[in-house]
């Protein structure tokens, strides 16, 4: 999944139920997003958007479906490169296989994550099955800090168990919340988690006060902190919290992923699939990739051939980084 498209998506800054003052909630809307082919599967993205480039090292959300792939089409993503980032691919319904260029064949199921690292470089594929039906998740990128950006390729999976607190059942696919954390490694501290909250009940989760916290709505009307959240919305909450308090809205399960981190504080480049520093990085990752290098290695088992990288812009691709926040605000 690439980041090429350009419209930005509307940043609309919460208020509390009553009007009290309360901490600040962004709300960040979606944009669609379709992924090509004749039958376009189209997703969801919050990030990166001009309002705000990352949460933590989360620098990439997309979220899709439910989809009827004979209505899609489904996911059928040729191979194709990442370098200077990890993938982390969490799914609601539906199933994904999954294969890289080290070797790797894997099934991407509901409550199981797999997390693959690009390092320096990797190619994969990602094709919805054909006992699938309804297609459902969300496919997150987080980019890698300076000192690792350049690692070695690696894959990782895992399915956590549920978690309950107080209404809400959670599975915590990185990083540590409610008690539960994950092994999955990661090379920033990062919170990466799936809540589904009963029928209009409130929790209140402790979280870590040092991280900046994203929650993504799935499914029902969710407030975050007092600001409420619709379907596909994403909604920022800067560091200085140790508490989060959740509520369902609804008469139905809401279903919500949150995601976390330290502050990124470096300056990163994105273009399609790939996270640098600088246009350079990118110039030299594209030419690698169309050449064939063995940077990125070879995929097999897949029935066709590599997705070429688009044409550059006629401009020097910049460096995002966030707005300024004060902390706590």
């Amino acid at each position: 999944m690439s980041n090429v498209e350009a419209d930005p998506a509307e940043l609309r800054c919460g208020a509390t139920e009553h009007g009290e003052p309360g901490p600040r909630v962004d709300v960040l809307s979606a944009r669609d997003v379709p992924l090509g082919g004749p039958r376009a599967m189209t997703v969801r993205r919050t990030l990166p958007q001009r309002a705000r480039t990352l949460i933590g090292a989360w620098c990439f959300a997309d979220h899709y479906g439910p989809d009827d792939v004979t209505v899609s089409g489904g996911m059928d993503v040729a191979p194709h490169p990442h370098t200077g980032l990890q993938t982390v691919s969490w799914l609601f319904s539906g199933e994904i296989e999954h294969r890289d260029s080290m070797g790797n064949h894997a099934m991407v199921r509901p409550g199981e994550v797999n997390l693959m690292t690009g390092g320096l470089g990797i190619a994969h594929t990602e094709v919805s099955t054909p006992d699938t039906t309804i297609l459902h998740g969300v496919q997150l990128w987080v980019a890698l800090p300076a000192e690792h950006r350049d690692t070695a390729r690696d894959f990782r999976h895992h399915a956590p168990p549920a978690v309950r607190v107080g209404g809400a059942d959670i599975r915590v696919f990185l990083g540590s919340l409610a008690g539960d954390t994950s092994p999955v490694p990661t090379f920033t501290a990062l919170l990466g988690a799936e809540l589904v909250l009963d029928p209009g009940t409130t929790t209140t989760l402790t979280i870590d006060a040092t991280f900046e916290h994203g929650l993504l709505v799935d499914r029902g009307t969710v407030r975050m902190a007092g600001t409420s959240l619709e379907q596909a919305e994403l909604g920022y909450l800067a560091p200085g919290h140790d508490t989060l308090t959740l509520t369902n809205e609804t008469d139905e399960p809401a279903r919500v992923v949150l995601l976390g981190g330290e502050p990124f504080e470096e300056e990163i480049v994105m273009w399609w699939n790939f996270v640098g520093r600088s246009h350079a990085d990118i110039v030299e990752a594209r030419e690698a990739w169309q050449n064939a290098s063995d940077r990125f290695g070879h995929v097999e088992g897949y029935d066709g051939d590599r997705i070429p990288a688009p044409a550059l812009p006629n401009a020097t691709i910049a460096p995002r980084s966030n707005p300024t926040r004060p902390k706590g605000a």
